[in-house]
């Protein structure tokens, strides 16, 4: 019996990454478009009505994440699962719960991705065996402490970055420019500790399922229901 071949849009910027990954797929799988930004994505989406689309988590314009509810409601047949190089259970979970049904890293080999795509075409879901059980809560505990040193301003760019909104959004919502934001955004890296939007976002996430009840104020010092601080 010839095995099915599902219908796929491979969604990454890295364009290396993305040749590697249709040429290993082309022999079992029909690779019907690659897109590198989010927009693009959106678009391919929209127009192959694929099986499957291998989503890459750091994207331009937007991150992964915030993408896939968008994904869905294009294309609600189409499965997700996210290769990521983020090897993280709250990301994973995260990625799941957003609406993705797979989540495989970006250094699982070529059987792997091929059993999470059948995994999700039979209407499953598919979590790598490499990703960790659980998260570091010791992570979690440095986050609390390098928030504190935020300003109640770069706490509000946080929470949006965790959303999804660009710094020209960011921008237009809190009615500063785009240069502020940027400065901002830097600074709050250098305080955090971290290298990029992603791992941003993943602070936010911890805080989330770490944090108090809604109408409660959460570490941030902001309430769940707002973007406004605390007075």
């Amino acid at each position: 019996m010839i095995a099915q071949r599902y219908r796929i849009v491979i969604g990454d910027d890295h364009h290396m990454m993305v040749e590697a990954l249709r040429t290993a797929l082309k022999t079992k799988q029909q690779v019907v478009a690659v897109a590198y930004t989010a927009s693009e994505i959106l678009a391919a989406v929209r127009e192959h009505q694929p099986d499957v689309l291998l989503l890459d988590l750091s994207l331009p314009e937007r991150n992964g994440l915030d993408l896939i509810p968008d994904v869905r409601a294009a294309a609600p047949q189409t499965r997700i699962i996210v290769v990521t190089m983020h090897l993280d259970r709250v990301l994973a979970e995260s990625s799941l719960a957003s609406g993705a049904s797979g989540f495989v890293p970006k250094d699982a080999g070529l059987d792997e991705l091929e059993r999470a795509i059948n995994v999700v075409m039979r209407g499953a879901t598919f979590i790598s065996p490499r990703v960790p059980a659980s998260t570091n809560r010791v992570t979690l505990l440095a986050a609390h402490a390098a928030l504190a040193l935020l300003t109640p301003r770069q706490h509000e760019i946080v929470k949006m970055i965790a959303e999804g909104h660009t710094s020209q959004e960011i921008a237009k919502l809190l009615g500063l420019s785009e240069r502020t934001v940027s400065f901002h955004r830097t600074n709050i890296r250098e305080k955090l500790g971290v290298d990029s939007t992603l791992d941003l976002m993943r602070y936010a996430v911890l805080l989330q399922l770490d944090g108090p009840l809604d109408g409660e104020t959460d570490p941030t010092g902001l309430n769940r229901r707002s973007r406004t601080p605390d007075p």
